[in-house]
């Protein structure tokens, strides 16, 4: 049995938006396990290309966490599902992604180890 909340989960995974919102490569690989996957509409990226793409500063203006379920993986392992809204620099156009993290404690710290962006589907 976990020993944290949903929102325990939804406060991790926003300092990784947060460091999205503020260009913080450094405090983006700080929650990224060293062996990190992601898994997005454009490929595949590993910690220091996750990083890498604050090279030019933030990659998002805004961002909102919603929907959020929490999937219990194993003692030291959760899967947080959650919906994302989010702004872009300079965009006005709200984008929508449905985001699922595994975060994994090690040597008693939660790490982000994978993730999987997918694009919601327009609606009709």
């Amino acid at each position: 049995m976990r020993d944290h909340d949903t929102q325990f989960f939804i406060d991790l995974e926003s300092g990784v938006w947060d460091a999205l919102a503020s260009g913080d490569a450094g405090a983006d690989r700080a929650l990224l396990s060293a062996d990190f996957v992601g898994v997005y509409p454009t490929g595949f990226a590993d910690r220091a290309g996750h990083a890498d793409e604050l090279s030019e500063g933030p990659t998002v203006a805004s961002y909102s966490i919603t929907d959020a379920r929490l999937i219990d993986v194993a003692a030291d392992a959760v899967m947080l599902c959650y919906r994302a809204e989010y702004q872009r620099p300079g965009s006005h156009e709200d984008e929508t992604m449905f985001i699922s993290s595994l975060w994994c404690r090690r040597d008693g710290r939660w790490l982000n180890t994978f993730s999987q962006d997918s694009p919601a589907a327009p609606v009709e």
